[in-house]
């Protein structure tokens, strides 16, 4: 859920009577989500967004799984995913599940011939390598290390890259991607103890109208296939739009952390949340101040939900031998808890600079060939002294 906003221009009124400068009419579009029953966007095109000249074969992007039931600890190189030069291609879904699939990629090039709408998911991409730009209907968006990018399902998008070494987190969530209720007031505003604030969030600027008439390819992804459409007109011939419902960026380094005396549990990371899971930010910050405290977590069970953990930077306190874009699974049902010695190392120690998304997930998640290949085999002996 984001704040109202408006861009461009847009008449008095929704649903009256809008025209162009020659007498014609704008073509007003309705985004909309759960129906008409929650939050939406009005945009203004130049021409009916709905204009196909041509379809091409669809065909099957759905996730291979190759390991379904497991209960071991489980950890892989996400840098070991190989660079492709398509957006596309690049895209490597490794854990899923029917709430979301977790997804690393490593494009070389931006998206120059086609325009990407996914009509399944909300995505969040963090950028953890690159910079550029998410160029949207709604305008468009910078973007450099640390970004989350924030794009609700069926927006239609294009990513120009600024870089040739670009290293992505996406998560896929069937369910919309939302702020913490229990950051929100019941008008809908972050409130004072929530760990950012409006004012963090980056919305679309520079909204371009390029109102050209051609062959304009969109690839549509729903239900694992993917949907080439070509229309007749630029999706992005938008003048102007408002509502409640668009793409938006947050800098991880915007998160604020909330700190205690002693150990406060991984909830007071969150950052954002959707059905069945969460995503959680780790930050630099002071450590526990007690006299007698230990900054290193305690050893706690996951009884109802696999943690994963991905490794941006820093040095963490609880972990050994960690590598950036490594991925950490601890699967629901067993405990799991810092590596031997890393307690008594953590015991006086000022603040940690370490730096991670977690995602939560309150649904098992299962394994794709990407992950297995990608596998530091025997991690779940790490714990032995």
């Amino acid at each position: 859920m984001s704040h109202y906003y408006s861009l461009g221009n847009i008449p008095h009124k929704r649903h009256i009577q809008f025209r162009k400068p020659d007498g014609s009419l704008y073509s007003e579009q309705l985004f909309s989500t759960e129906g008409f029953s929650n939050d939406y966007a009005i945009l203004y095109h130049c021409n009916p967004p709905t204009c196909i000249i041509k379809t091409d074969e669809p065909f099957s992007v759905q996730p291979k799984i190759v390991e379904e039931k497991m209960l071991k600890p489980r950890s892989f190189e996400g840098f070991n995913i190989k660079p492709e030069d398509d957006f596309l291609d690049s895209r490597k879904p490794v854990l899923v599940n029917n709430d979301c699939h977790i997804v690393l990629a490593s494009p070389r090039k931006s998206m120059e011939n086609y325009f990407y709408k996914n009509a399944d998911a909300d995505e969040m991409i963090f950028i953890h390598e690159g910079t550029g730009k998410l160029l949207t209907q709604y305008g468009e968006i910078e973007f450099s290390y640390g970004d989350y990018l924030i794009i609700p399902r069926g927006s239609i998008y294009q990513i120009k890259f600024d870089t040739a070494e670009n290293r992505l987190f996406i998560v896929e969530s069937f369910s919309p991607i939302r702020y913490p209720r229990n950051y929100l007031t019941k008008a809908g505003q972050l409130m004072e103890h929530s760990p950012f604030c409006e004012r963090d969030i980056r919305t679309p600027k520079n909204l371009t109208t390029i109102d050209e008439k051609g062959d304009f390819l969109i690839m549509n992804k729903k239900k694992g296939m993917m949907y080439p459409i070509h229309y007749a007109y630029h999706p992005f011939d938008v003048v102007g739009w408002d509502g409640c419902c668009y793409p938006y960026a947050f800098s991880i380094h915007n998160f604020e952390p909330i700190t205690g005396r002693v150990h406060l549990p991984p909830p007071i990371h969150q950052n954002f949340e959707a059905n069945n899971f969460v995503i959680c930010s780790f930050v630099p910050r002071m450590y526990d101040y007690h006299p007698q405290s230990i900054p290193a977590p305690y050893n706690h069970s996951n009884i109802d939900s696999d943690e994963v953990l991905y490794y941006v930077a820093g040095d963490f306190m609880s972990r050994k031998s960690v590598t950036r874009g490594m991925i950490s699974l601890h699967p629901a049902g067993i405990p799991h808890g810092p590596h031997p010695g890393t307690v008594e190392k953590s015991i006086g120690k000022a603040r940690t600079e370490e730096l991670a998304v977690m995602v939560d997930t309150f649904h098992p998640l299962s394994l794709t060939q990407y992950a297995i290949d990608t596998e530091n085999p025997d991690y779940q002996y790490s714990w032995m002294e």
